[in-house]
C-alpha cells in the first residue's frame, strides 16, 4: 500500500511556496498532479512543472475570479468526461515576452492570483489555462482543480493553484501511477496526499452544516423537538428529532441516548417489508422517549446505504433475479455502503453532546462517528425485526457486513 504524507504538511508546503504531489481515485484520472500556490509561482517552479509533467499547466480559480476575470468557458457545452471547467487561455498583458517561458509563465499566474488584477490585465488567447473550481471544492467535486483551491485557501493564501499531471518517466508515453509518483515525490522531498485524504480531513476539521428551525413535533411516541439543518455544499437538509435536555444532569451533553438513522423512503415511508429500516426507525423513537433524554437523527442522502434511491431500485431488480444486498451494489459498480457520518458527527456536537450511547447494530457506524470530538461510551443493539421478506437481506448484512443481529438463526420463517 502506498505511504501519503498528512495533509497538514502538504498545506505547510504550500504555504512555503513549495509544490506538493496530488492523487485522485483509481477509479477516476488515477492521476498525479504537481500542484502549487498561483501567487507563489517562480521561473524556478514553473520550470520543474514543465519538465516532468505534461506541460499543459492550468490555474484553478474560484468561480468568483473567473468572473471578476471576464473568464468565460473554453467551449459552451463542456464535453470532458470528468467535468474539467476550462476557460480561455490568458498571458499577462504587460511585463512578459511571448508568453510561454517559465518566466512569463509565472508571471501570467501570479497576475491571475492577484485580488487587484482586472480582466483587461490579459490577452486572451494565451499560454496560461485557468480553471473554475466547483464551490464546496473537494466536497463538491473530488477532482484536482477543487484539491488547487482548496490547499490554497487552508494554506491562508489566495484560492487560485497552478497544476499539471506527471508522466511516468519509466513507462513512456503514459502518466505516472500512484507507486511511482510515492519515488517521484521522495526524490524531490515533496509531499504526497490524496484526495480522499483532503476531503476526509476537512469533513473532520470543517464545519459544514447550519441549523435552520425548530419546532415541536408530537408522534404517538410523545413530544419530540425537530431540530433541521442543511449542508452548507450540497443543500441536503438533515433533521434531528430531540427528547429531553441534552445537556444532562451534569450540564456536559454525556452519556446521550442516539441513533443515527439512514433514510429509506422505501422503508420509512411505503412501510416496505424488503428491509428493516421503518421498524427500525419507529423503534428509535419510541427507545428514546422511554428514556426521557435523547436524539434520532434522520440522515438525508443515505437512501440504500448512501447510492442513492434509482440505484436502489436498480440493485432490487438484481436481488430479484438472486444477488444479495451486497452483490447487488457492486455489479451496479457502486460501493457496498457509500454512508459518510462527518455531517452526522458535526450535528450532534452542534446539540451539545459530548458522549453517547449509539443505537446500532452495525459496529462499521461506531467507527464513522469516532474522532469527531464525540466519546461513544456504549453500543446499544436495536430488536431485530425480520419477517419472511427481509430475512436474507439480513442474514447478508450480518455475514457480509458484520452487523450483530443477535437470534437471527432462531428465527422461525413460519412465525412471520
Amino acid at each position: 500500500m502506498t505511504r501519503f504524507d498528512t495533509i497538514e504538511r502538504a498545506v505547510a508546503d504550500i504555504a512555503a511556496g513549495k509544490a506538493v504531489v496530488v492523487v485522485d481515485d483509481e477509479d477516476r484520472e488515477n492521476e498525479g498532479d504537481l500542484i502549487f500556490a498561483a501567487e507563489k509561482a517562480t521561473p524556478e517552479l514553473v520550470a520543474f512543472m514543465v519538465r516532468y509533467t505534461s506541460g499543459y499547466l492550468c490555474v484553478p480559480l474560484d468561480g468568483e475570479d473567473c468572473d471578476r476575470l471576464g473568464l468565460p468557458p473554453m467551449y459552451s457545452v463542456n464535453q470532458d468526461k470528468h467535468g474539467t471547467a476550462y476557460t480561455v487561455t490568458v498571458d499577462a498583458r504587460e511585463g512578459i515576452g511571448t508568453g510561454i517561458s517559465a518566466s512569463d509563465r509565472a508571471a501570467t499566474m501570479r497576475l491571475l492570483a492577484d485580488p487587484n488584477s482586472t480582466a483587461q490585465d490579459f490577452t486572451r488567447p494565451g499560454h496560461v489555462v485557468p480553471l473554475r473550481a466547483k464551490e464546496g471544492g473537494v466536497l463538491r467535486r473530488p477532482g484536482h482543480t477543487e484539491a488547487a483551491v482548496d490547499l490554497a485557501r487552508m494554506a491562508d493564501l489566495r484560492p487560485a493553484g497552478v497544476i499539471c499531471e506527471i508522466v511516468s518517466q519509466k513507462d513512456e508515453g503514459e502518466m505516472a501511477r500512484t507507486d511511482e509518483l510515492r519515488v517521484f515525490a521522495d526524490e524531490h522531498e515533496l509531499a504526497l496526499i490524496s484526495i480522499a485524504d483532503l476531503i476526509a480531513w476537512r469533513r473532520k476539521h470543517e464545519k459544514h452544516v447550519v441549523r435552520v428551525a425548530e419546532a415541536r413535533i408530537p408522534t404517538r411516541h410523545g413530544d419530540f423537538t425537530a431540530v433541521g439543518y442543511q449542508s452548507i455544499y450540497d443543500d441536503v437538509e438533515h433533521v434531528a428529532l430531540v427528547r429531553g435536555d441534552i445537556a444532562g444532569p451534569d450540564g456536559d451533553g454525556s452519556d446521550v441516548l442516539v441513533r443515527v438513522h439512514s433514510e429509506c423512503l422505501t422503508g420509512d415511508v411505503f412501510g416496505s417489508l424488503r428491509c428493516d429500516c421503518g421498524p427500525q426507525l419507529d423503534a428509535a423513537l419510541e427507545m428514546v422517549a422511554e428514556e426521557g433524554r435523547g436524539v434520532v437523527l434522520y440522515m438525508r442522502g443515505h437512501e440504500g446505504r448512501g447510492i442513492g434511491l434509482m440505484h436502489k431500485l436498480q440493485a432490487y431488480q438484481l436481488q430479484d433475479s438472486g444477488s444479495d444486498t451486497v452483490d447487488a451494489n457492486l455489479q451496479l459498480g457502486l460501493p457496498a455502503d457509500a454512508r459518510d457520518y462527518g455531517i452526522g458527527a458535526q450535528i450532534l456536537v452542534d446539540l451539545g453532546i459530548s458522549s453517547m450511547r449509539l443505537l446500532t447494530n452495525n459496529p462499521a457506524k461506531r467507527v464513522g462517528l469516532d474522532g469527531y470530538g464525540l466519546q461513544i461510551t456504549e453500543r446499544v443493539p436495536m430488536p431485530l425485526r425480520a419477517n419472511r421478506e427481509n430475512i436474507s437481506y439480513l442474514r447478508t448484512k450480518r455475514d457480509r457486513m458484520g452487523h450483530d443481529l443477535i437470534g437471527l438463526d432462531e428465527f422461525d420463517e413460519g412465525d412471520a
